[in-house]
């Protein structure tokens, strides 16, 4: 079982990490390089502000993806969709890469970016469900929070790979040669990147624990709404908090810099340390969730960002390399108390035949609300007050909806995924 878990666990946390590469490496690009590439005749603010709205495309079809690939992966698996998903984001990033910018194709080179970029949160809505399943249906109920934190260390482990790329480029590069073709570079490398995830994810075994199910004679999204619909309500308000602030965090920290007058390979560096933290203390997060409840590590991770947000902005205002690497560190640390327990919590929630679903549909809802307003609203709220106070309140109120909607959960810690239902 070692053995076999530690390769699930491998397979899932580099597939996972490819993926999310490609999608922050879209924001990040966003908070870059887009505006002026393919809205070049809006002021610098409003031009970010058109970029991230392309961003946030891509959450808007997280919901359907989820949707499409919990209803598969429920009837047909879990490995098969995780292939699939691979394929369709690693396609649409290469496409961006190769993608002409405004000045040869005019308003048309926007729309075919938020083309792409739909068919990549189409993927990753059905990628993050099917990663952290087949990780928790193979672990053992005493370590599931240990194990299944690991895929979650993607999302950090992509940051970090797109976010140091970016910045070696910035630092090795001229601005005017990063614009002209440096930016392509990163996503052109994701064609290899998925190669090799998808020759690791092709090896692995099928979920035992869904092998061993029956099927569900109705669809399973009707299970997940006669069952489970307290559960879905409960993973959009516990994803609140750990969402807006991951990329208040890592995607919107960069423009906000830029208008602080702090350049670019200052703050993409103390991003890219941040990241490097997070991916290590992510798992460990998951683990104490073994040991004192899934519910006690979220409440705290939600209340200490709700709090800490205050003082993130002032830190990074200072300019100061040391002091706006420690603000997201610091911030990252307790996005980590929610997002390591989160995959067990929201997989202890559902049975096994309307698990994929429901842990998809229930995440990447919030996710519209949470990950792809959270930098347009950011950019919206400092172009209109000039201020990072109003920014600080709409994570603090995110957090407050976060903490009620955990402490109203039950706990799952030790739940056997086995059961049909779980319904309490």
């Amino acid at each position: 079982m070692a053995t076999s878990i530690k390769k699930i666990v491998a397979a899932s946390l580099i597939g996972t990490t490819i993926e999310w590469y490609d999608f922050f490496l879209y924001g990040s690009a966003a908070a870059l390089v887009f505006n002026k590439l393919f809205f070049p005749e809006s002021d610098p603010l409003t031009g970010t502000l058109l970029a991230f709205l392309t961003y946030a495309v891509g959450f808007i079809a997280r919901p359907l993806g989820g949707l499409v690939f919990g209803h598969f992966g429920d009837r047909v698996g879990r490995k098969t969709l995780l292939v699939v998903s691979l394929l369709m984001m690693g396609t649409a990033t290469f496409l961006i890469g190769c993608l002409p910018t405004y000045e040869t194709l005019g308003p048309a080179a926007a729309l075919v970016l938020t083309g792409l970029r739909l068919v990549q949160g189409f993927a990753l809505g059905g990628e993050w469900g099917g990663a952290v399943l087949i990780v928790s249906e193979h672990g053992d109920d005493a370590r599931r929070g240990f194990w299944a934190s690991w895929p979650q260390a993607g999302a950090p482990g992509g940051n970090l790979l797109a976010t140091g790329v970016l910045a070696a480029l910035a630092a090795w590069q001229s601005e005017e040669t990063f614009l002209a073709w440096g930016w392509r570079v990163p996503f052109l490398l994701s064609g290899v990147l998925v190669l090799i995830g998808l020759w690791i994810r092709l090896s692995i075994t099928e979920s035992p624990v869904f092998q061993e199910s029956e099927p569900e004679e109705r669809a399973p999204i009707v299970g997940v709404l006669r069952h489970h619909w307290k559960d879905v309500l409960v993973a959009i308000g516990a994803r609140l908090a750990e969402n807006i602030s991951f990329y208040l965090l890592t995607v919107f920290v960069i423009t906000y810099a830029k208008t602080a007058g702090v350049d670019n390979s200052t703050v993409l560096g103390a991003v890219l340390i941040a990241s490097a933290v997070h991916f290590v203390t992510i798992p460990m997060w998951g683990a104490l969730s073994d040991r004192v409840g899934r519910r006690p590590i979220y409440l705290a991770g939600a209340a200490g960002i709700g709090v800490w947000i205050f003082a993130f902005f002032p830190l990074v205002d200072t300019g100061n390399f040391l002091a706006i690497t420690a603000a997201v560190i610091v911030g990252l640390l307790f996005h980590g108390m929610m997002y390591g327990p989160q995959a067990a919590f929201f997989s202890e929630l559902f049975g096994t035949r309307m698990r994929y679903t429901g842990v998809s549909i229930g995440a990447q809802l919030s996710a519209i609300v949470a990950g792809a307003l959270a930098p347009i609203i950011a950019v919206a709220l400092l172009r209109e007050y000039s201020s990072s106070l109003p920014i600080s309140l709409y994570l603090g109120l995110a957090a407050v909806l976060t903490l009620g909607a955990v402490y109203a959960a039950r706990e799952t810690q030790g739940r056997d995924l086995a059961e049909r239902t779980h319904v309490r």
